[in-house]
């Protein structure tokens, strides 16, 4: 046996919460080691997850932090916060991510062969966080492929065509195995500088097999990795290989409902009043509390659920220097009683024509929120 490590991020969010509810269950001979990595800025709720879940998977949840703020006995975000001189962190500066979340995680994993569990849905189009060290292999059991874009890609690409077609003759045989061949040989025209024309087609001709059996395409590309140098090609085999389970957001709640676990409180719908409608709002995130990634409607949330929590965001903005975490607008002014009116009423808007489209899910009106933020902070 090799010395391959299984390892899956708590984010303090429902996805990675119920993927490990979901293995634990499912897959109890996979090794699991969990971990967490604390920025010592997270929402109370965060942590009562995660003790919850520790009690329902009987292990402990490793807390990652940054070994320069443990060294002086600083919040890991205060003493970055201060590191980098009041600069807020930003979609275009998220040192935040870097050295809170995937600096421990890589130093954590150090030289080791890693397998990452990741908890991106079947409902979802997106990667998150991928490791570029080559110890590192991110699987995605939640979703209908398994795999990594990368590991598509090598082994869809044109190059490889007719070491695929071998590995899928010693599986399939007449009609199901000539489709196969005719899919295999089908070559990808990739265009220079046109990295979504050339992942459209790359995940066209994966469905395409994928219409030839799931599990054959999982047989196959694990049998592929054997002559690449990913983590896995050390192993024997793999028991997700023929999973053919697709879990989606009701699948998530569900999981996590059923377990006892509990869905986080900040999920949960809370009524607002604005010109006398009524409409809904809550958080679609785990994480910092200030994330910077969360809507208007979001702060408003936190303002009026957590007013000290909101109170202490506005004490790292920085009006003069233009650090506050909004661009062009400070908490302070997002909280005028106007401009609460006007993000509520906007947000009941979009909530409304989000029912017309027939959606029973908050978070879908929070402008796919769900989907954009730190990356490891949704692993």
């Amino acid at each position: 046996m090799s010395e391959l490590k299984h390892l899956l991020g708590i984010s303090g969010g429902k996805d990675s919460a119920a993927l490990a509810i979901y293995l634990r269950d499912k897959y109890p001979q996979i090794d699991l080691t969990y971990y967490f990595c604390d920025t010592g800025k997270e929402l109370d709720e965060t942590y009562q997850l995660i003790e919850r879940l520790e009690g329902y998977l009987g292990k402990k949840i490793t807390r990652l932090e940054s070994d320069d703020a443990r060294a002086v006995g600083e919040n890991p975000f205060d003493y970055y916060y201060k590191i980098y001189r009041g600069y807020l962190p930003s979609n275009v500066a998220r040192w935040c991510t870097k050295k809170m979340k995937l600096e421990p995680f890589e130093k954590f994993v150090g030289d080791n062969s890693v397998v990452s569990y990741v908890g991106i849905r079947g409902d979802e189009d997106r990667e998150g966080y991928i490791s570029r060290k080559a110890n590192i292999q991110s699987i995605f059991p939640f979703r209908q492929n398994i795999w990594s874009e990368e590991v598509v890609k090598d082994m869809l690409s044109n190059a490889q065509t007719e070491e695929v077609i071998e590995l899928y003759a010693g599986m399939l045989s007449g009609e199901a195995f000539d489709k196969a061949t005719k899919i295999l040989r089908t070559p990808l025209e990739f265009i220079e500088r046109n990295p979504e024309h050339n992942r459209k087609i790359l995940l066209e001709k994966l469905v395409d097999l994928f219409d030839q059996g799931v599990a054959n395409f999982n047989h196959a590309a694990f049998r592929f990795l054997k002559s690449r140098n990913y983590p896995l090609s050390f192993e024997e085999d793999y028991p997700l290989l023929d999973n053919e389970e697709v879990l989606v957001r009701d699948d998530i709640f569900k999981l996590l409902r059923e377990s006892n676990v509990g869905v986080p409180a900040y999920y949960e719908k809370l009524d607002y009043s604005v010109n006398g409608d009524t409409g809904e709002y809550a958080r679609s995130r785990s994480g910092c509390y200030f994330c910077f990634f969360q809507q208007k409607i979001e702060w408003v949330w936190l303002y009026e659920q957590h007013p000290t929590l909101f109170a202490q965001a506005m004490e790292y903005e920085n009006e003069k220097e233009g650090f506050t975490w909004n661009q062009n607008e400070s908490l302070k002014d997002l909280i005028s009683p106007l401009r609460i009116r006007n993000i509520k009423e906007e947000h009941l808007k979009r909530m409304n024509r989000q029912k017309s489209k027939g959606s029973k899910f908050l978070l879908d009106i929070l402008d796919g929120t769900e989907s954009n933020g730190c990356p490891s902070c949704f692993i």
